[in-house]
């Protein structure tokens, strides 16, 4: 009851934050997704726009539907952590610590405070942990299958579930607990999950694997920035907050070498995720899904430490430091202040969120400042776009030179009788120039420059910009005519953008 009444705490504070600051620039693009449905897009597998569009038709499109999917998976991440204590052996004080601690945790409360697939990972890794310990702890392996449903669900959540399965299976591999592999069980969760995954399998293969593509011209371009292992640990530790990690690396030695290495797969698996996404180059944040596992280790180190006479008052005070550092961390991580008040928090305490990409921001950080500024620019297209001449406005599109300004336009644009955008970024290069021909375009976010070596008429048409908007989205609107000897449709390939 105390593991739900937290997990309950973290919906609620979730439900509460999700109207204070606009939708982020990833959900308005998950949501345009929602509305091509299809196997797999150019960035990631199905399952988050198939969200999109279940939550919209349900709920509507309010922050509070938009958002509840993700709240719901931030508090079975809650659940979950507890009942990953329970099953290694904890009693309810090692349940409630690893509740808190996930409740706590800036990383998860960023992950679940938007629509993305970054909500549903840790269920998923951390369903799989919990398959391994009752596979371990009980000796059987008919469980597998189990394993390989939520593994294939993963695969189409997102492609890093292939370093967790990995992990998982080089650190059976490397432990006695090999023998649970050689079984049909093992073979059939395999199967399971691959077809479970074949559908994103063939869409990939079908459209010549574009997010490897993407993958490598973000490689190319350098816009991610590069930690070393030690960095990229660091960001980890505050992603789970700096208190809570003497409780994760108890953990850890407590799976190496303490009264939990019958389970030392699980800490195996996470040695070795960690060393994947570091040779890989992957994002700080990628690991986050695999605390889990280890802060529930941890709960059940720290519940035995303290078991001992005179060590009792460490267990309130500890649970209290998480707290408070947590409660601190917490306006960097979600919307919890309204910006003057953030400004004013972040004066006070130094505290600021971690650079991730090479991208000029304003006076907001990045994963704020991508939440603002939406709604206005669609309201000043809408002005241009309404003042043209009836025939002039049928044949003009909306061109959005991200994802992000085509999104919007697709979000926000009906309420003001904007036709459906088209763009060149990710996976609206695959939706296409829909019947538009290239003789009349609004254009979004691109310079004067570029367009009059393209176009005969370039005329700006209003300035766009927010104040605590991302810099790339302070631009001109252009109003461009005449292509200079070409069309929409067959310039079309060469508008390719996939990074």
């Amino acid at each position: 009851m105390l593991v739900a009444v937290v997990a309950a705490a973290k919906f609620a504070f979730h439900m509460a934050t999700a109207n204070l600051y606009g939708f982020f620039i990833d959900e308005l693009y998950f949501l345009a997704s929602g509305q091509h449905l299809a196997w797999g897009y150019v960035d990631f597998p199905p399952l988050t726009a198939f969200q999109a569009w279940l939550t919209r038709h349900l709920f509507g499109d309010s922050p509070y539907s938009i958002r509840l999917f993700p709240s719901l998976a931030g508090a079975g991440a809650v659940l979950l952590a507890g009942a990953i204590a329970r099953e290694l052996g904890g009693g309810r004080f090692a349940q409630l610590t690893a509740a808190l601690a996930i409740l706590f945790a800036p990383g998860y409360l960023v992950v679940c405070s938007y629509l993305s697939m970054n909500s549903i990972e840790p269920l998923i890794w951390g369903g799989c942990a919990l398959v391994v310990v009752r596979i371990v702890k009980r000796n059987d392996p008919r469980l597998w299958p189990w394993f390989g449903l939520l593994a294939g669900i993963g695969l189409l959540n997102k492609h890093t579930m292939f370093v967790f399965g990995f992990a998982v299976v080089m650190a059976l591999l490397l432990t006695p607990h090999r023998r649970l592999m050689f079984n049909r069980w093992f073979v059939l969760a395999g199967a399971i999950a691959m077809a479970v995954f074949l559908p994103n399998l063939i869409w990939e293969i079908r459209h010549h694997f574009p997010h490897i593509e993407m993958l490598a011209n973000i490689k190319r371009n350098g816009r991610d920035v590069q930690m070393n292992p030690i960095v990229f640990l660091l960001w980890d530790v505050l992603l789970t907050n700096p208190i809570a990690t003497p409780l994760w690396m108890a953990g850890l030695v407590s799976l190496f070498t303490g009264s939990l290495k019958r389970f030392r797969v699980l800490g195996l698996a996470w040695l070795i995720a960690y060393a994947v996404l570091i040779l890989v180059h992957g994002r700080f944040y990628y690991l986050l899904p695999a605390f889990v596992m280890i802060i529930a280790a941890g709960a059940v180190a720290f519940e035995r430490m303290t078991e001992r006479q005179g060590r009792g008052w460490m267990r309130p005070a500890y649970l209290a430091l998480i707290a408070i550092s947590g409660a601190l961390l917490a306006p960097i991580a979600v919307p919890t202040l309204p910006p003057a008040a953030y400004f004013r928090f972040t004066g006070l305490t130094h505290i600021e969120q971690p650079r991730f990409e090479h991208r000029m921001t304003t006076s907001m950080p990045q994963f704020f400042a991508d939440r603002f500024g939406w709604p206005e620019m669609v309201a000043t297209v809408a002005r241009v776009y309404n003042s043209l001449p009836p025939d002039e406005r049928a044949k003009t599109a909306i061109f959005g030179n991200d994802y992000g300004q085509a999104a919007a336009i697709d979000f926000y644009g009906p309420r003001y009788g904007l036709p459906k955008s088209i763009g060149g970024h990710l996976s609206y290069w695959y939706w296409g120039p829909r019947n538009y021909t290239g003789e009349s375009i609004l254009v979004l976010g691109d310079d004067r420059e570029t367009l009059e070596q393209k176009f005969e008429i370039v005329r700006p048409m209003a300035e766009i910009g927010h104040p605590y908007a991302m810099a790339q989205e302070h631009f001109t609107l252009f109003l461009v005519k005449k292509p200079r000897g070409f069309t929409l449709q067959g310039a079309w390939p060469v508008l390719k953008k996939f990074e």
